[in-house]
């Protein structure tokens, strides 16, 4: 929770009985009203940072990836407006299948960076889109992580930054059309829901009494659920609770027995802590009808990833109170070196994935946050670890740039092997492609932070260079097909993660470290920022 909870009345789901042909009482508490003004005052930074003096190189290097910005909106902007993604080849918006008939996925995920890069008017041009155009009556197949860490995690990321109460009611009214997806038997949730009310599904679906309707994805194994999916809802629903005064969406975070009466609900961790975990290690498919093990595939990249980083963010979010999560990420951190960490034979670190014993030597593109996450977590370790998990966490991000040094391009393909004499490069033809990914800034940006070391920079300006000369196009940036080529194939897709997550992370790594302080936010999956609980804070 925020620090604006100390004036929350508790509210909404637990109502006293009336006695046996008694009217129901009337509930005559007052309704609740999340403190906002305090909340901001709890921050220990300006959101945007105090801008000291620097040094002219750093901040030409930030107003360029500024301009960038800018040009990928006003080209979204142009020809796409509402639509969820920009293909700038085509001049034309996309749509796709991942968010039920929600629009605009490019708006919401851009809100918060436009916001802190000082576009204003670009910024309010956002806005006016979601008080004016943005439609939840919507009905089709949602991904439930997608819509939580883009629509959710950016609705209430821009609500925080600006107090703007129509971020705040929209990601409410959101995040209620997400919780039949927590009617299981265990409480871990489905992959898919029906956001609107009529939607049906012929076979392993679950009707709630909310009205819509769950099931898993349909190449998941055995109707499993995703460890990287459940397990990132921790930092948004727990926000859902704080903004609405109702404890609901917090349990169905923790998934604790709800007050809904959803007496089959449990607790995410409890089910996690209970079942065993081979050599230490959590598979990516999770039965959500048994609570067991679908298949013994770990990874920490695609399927497995965000799980591990929302453990130590929610420690980090709680103000350091949730040692729940802090022994989970510490246990399983532990496991990963003991079996996934690897050297290579020209001495590169990285971390394999583990398929019912037998090691797989690859690294996604997707793996490549956890240098940030695992330095992150070292400022935290204890002394024993502390060095080792710096050291490991510098050793991945090196690894990780690597793969964009050993391209022709200077971009990183989507998964790169250590085998066959191959170190940190695709072997695979359907592994070269590069669609806009952030994880590798993302370490860059941690990195910088947590240790100044300027290698980082210089890192982060390469990527700069190599998105102007191979990604940008006449009306916006596209991903390529083969980052082997100097003359790449373009996707004609602007992802709208490349406006949440890249061009957010490579602005930080050149600006000072209070532009959204790592002592007041962590950052979702998606780059949203959430506020950290300052529990010492007193008004």
């Amino acid at each position: 929770t925020a620090p604006g909870s100390r004036q929350q009345v508790q509210g909404g789901e637990s109502r006293a009985q009336p006695a046996s042909g008694a009217p129901p009482a009337r509930d005559t508490r007052a309704p609740f009203r999340f403190d906002y003004e305090r909340f901001r005052r709890s921050l220990r930074h300006p959101v945007r940072g105090r801008r000291p003096g620097e040094d002219p190189e750093t901040r030409a290097r930030r107003m360029k990836i500024k301009e960038m910005m800018k040009f990928a909106w006003d080209n979204y902007k142009q020809y796409a407006l509402g639509k969820n993604e920009l293909r700038p080849l085509t001049k034309n918006g996309h749509i796709g299948n991942m968010f039920g008939g929600l629009r605009g996925a490019t708006v919401i995920d851009a809100l918060d960076t436009l916001y802190i890069m000082e576009l204003e008017e670009e910024f309010q041009e956002a806005k006016q889109w979601v008080e004016k155009s943005f439609d939840l009556n919507v009905n089709g197949e949602a991904s439930l992580f997608e819509v939580n860490i883009r629509y959710i995690g950016g609705l209430l990321a821009t609500y925080y930054l600006t107090g703007e109460e129509v971020f705040k009611s929209k990601a409410l009214e959101l995040g209620e059309k997400l919780l039949p997806a927590f009617n299981t038997p265990t409480g871990i949730p489905r992959g898919v829901i029906n956001l609107g009310r009529q939607g049906t599904r012929p076979q392993q679906h679950f009707l709630s009494f909310w009205g819509g309707m769950s099931w898993s994805w349909g190449w998941a194994s055995a109707g499993s659920s995703i460890l990287a999916e459940f397990g990132t809802l921790h930092l948004e629903f727990l926000h859902l609770s704080e903004l609405s005064g109702n404890p609901v969406f917090a349990e169905k975070a923790t998934l604790s027995l709800s007050s809904l009466s959803l007496s089959q609900v449990m607790n995410i961790r409890r089910v996690l802590n209970r079942v065993e975990k081979p050599q230490g290690l959590y598979p990516n498919f999770l039965s959500p009808v048994t609570g067991s093990w679908v298949q013994h595939h770990v990874s920490i990249g695609g399927l497995g990833d965000s799980f591990y980083e929302y453990l130590i963010k929610s420690w980090l979010m709680s103000d350091k109170k949730d040692s729940e999560a802090k022994k989970m990420y510490d246990d399983a951190l532990e496991a990963i070196e003991k079996h996934l960490v690897k050297k290579s034979a020209g001495g590169l670190t990285y971390i394999a994935e583990w398929r019912g014993g037998i090691l797989d030597h690859k690294m996604g593109h997707l793996a490549c946050f956890s240098g940030g996450m695992i330095a992150l977590g070292a400022e935290h370790a204890q002394e024993d670890r502390r060095q080792r998990h710096r050291e490991l966490a510098a050793e991945i991000t090196s690894t990780c740039h690597e793969s964009y040094t050993r391209s022709d391009t200077k971009l990183g393909p989507e998964a790169f092997r250590f085998d066959a004499g191959s170190e940190a490069t695709a072997t695979r033809l359907s592994e070269r492609y590069y669609i806009l990914r952030p994880e590798v800034v993302e370490s860059y940006m941690y990195l910088w932070r947590l240790t100044h070391d300027p290698k980082y920079r210089l890192w982060g300006w390469e990527v700069v260079q190599a998105l102007e000369k191979h990604c940008r196009v006449e009306a916006g940036f596209s991903g390529i097909r083969d980052v082997y080529t100097t003359t790449p194939t373009h996707d004609n897709m602007q992802q709208s993660f490349f406006l949440a997550e890249t061009l957010k992370y490579l602005y930080l790594l050149f600006c000072e470290d209070d532009v959204l302080s790592l002592e007041d936010w962590v950052f979702n999956t998606e780059a949203h920022p959430l506020p950290i609980n300052h529990t010492d804070f007193r008004a």
